[in-house]
């Protein structure tokens, strides 16, 4: 099994450590794999002028799976758009064709402190985000910046193809099938006639998963309702731009986004895996960051990727048998609870494996 492992700027060296320290832990239970490490982001950027070199898309299109840190930083901000660490990301999933993102905002029990709303509101949270990654305003064509009557105006283009919406609509409802048969589409169709679309498709794949009952749901009113009264929610599918926001703020439901893991996905289940956070540089180097996302990060990719269900689970129950032992990164601390670094958080997950 090859993985092509991208550490990325900031914490992602740190983390990224942590998870390939747990994936050997593993080594032998039926997992044998061989890793390939590869520049992306601002650490490519410093190394070859480009922050999706050659060599690493050679590497990432060998693999059978990506398993990716985190990239950019601002020290990279005032470099030319082209040149940033972000285009990294999109060049890798749009290459890839990448087109399915799923983002679980799981809480657990033991972090129900940690979330800024009542307990009683998120106490059992667990919500799947699954968003279209490679259409939508992201990248729309035309776009760009322009002069016009004297003045720049800049412009982006929503657009989606019926294919576009079937594939990532299939993706969601399996998802829902498997879990509790609910989902809730998101779109802007009072107003986006590309989001029209979406929902008119949406209802044309509902026949086809009688089983899974289909909502729908204006995304303002779904920004509101994910604070209101997340636990309604099981599975929700939405476009690019809609999922990029939405997926951030459930994930700050469950009181960290250094707890929540991602999977991309294209037809045949390659992917990559990656934390939901960013490089937070402020704290790279520091030994303090929370490896868990990462480390969860990697559980999705045995069981998204490779089909080890076992495995993926022995991690996801190491990490909530360390949750229940007390221990904790900074971002998820409290009094009582027992304060660790990033290699110590992935000591105990070993030693709870």
């Amino acid at each position: 099994m090859k993985i092509c492992v991208l550490p990325g700027d900031g914490i992602g060296p740190e983390i990224m450590e942590q998870a390939l320290r747990v994936l050997e832990a593993l080594r032998g239970d039926g997992f044998n794999f061989e890793v390939e490490t590869a520049l992306i982001g601002g650490s490519a950027v410093d190394a070859t002028g480009t922050p999706y070199p050659e060599a690493t898309s050679k590497a990432a299109k060998a693999a059978d799976a990506i398993l990716l840190g985190a990239v950019g930083g601002p020290k990279w901000d005032t470099l030319p758009r082209e040149q940033r660490p972000e285009r990294g990301l999109l060049a890798i999933r749009k290459e890839l064709n990448l087109f399915a993102n799923l983002r679980p905002a799981i809480l657990y029990p033991e972090l129900a402190n940690a979330s800024t709303l009542k307990p009683e509101v998120v106490a059992g949270l667990d919500i799947l985000i699954v968003r279209e990654l490679t259409g939508d305003i992201y990248f729309g064509q035309p776009r760009g910046v322009r002069e016009e009557n004297g003045e720049r105006v800049g412009f982006n283009t929503m657009v989606y193809s019926e294919s576009e919406i079937r594939r990532i609509g299939k993706v969601a409802f399996e998802a829902a099938r498997k879990r509790g048969k609910k989902l809730c589409s998101v779109d802007k169709m009072n107003v986006l006639e590309a989001t029209q679309l979406w929902r008119d498709v949406m209802i044309e794949i509902s026949a086809d998963y009688p089983d899974v009952e289909l909502s729908h749901m204006l995304v303002d009113n779904a920004a509101m309702q994910l604070v209101r009264a997340p636990k309604q929610f099981d599975v929700m599918v939405t476009g690019n731009m809609f999922g990029d926001i939405l997926s951030d703020e459930a994930s700050m439901l469950t009181g960290s986004i250094g707890m929540l893991p991602s999977a991309s996905l294209d037809a045949n289940n390659k992917g990559l895996y990656e934390p939901s956070h960013g490089s937070a540089p402020d704290i790279a180097g520091k030994g303090l960051a929370n490896p868990l996302a990462t480390i969860l990060s990697a559980a999705m990719m045995l069981r998204y990727t490779f089909n080890l269900e076992a495995q993926a689970l022995r991690i996801e129950n190491a990490v909530k048998k360390v949750l229940a032992a007390g221990y904790r990164t900074g971002d998820i601390y409290e009094a009582g609870t027992r304060r660790v670094g990033t290699k110590e958080m992935g000591d105990a997950v070993i030693a709870a494996l």
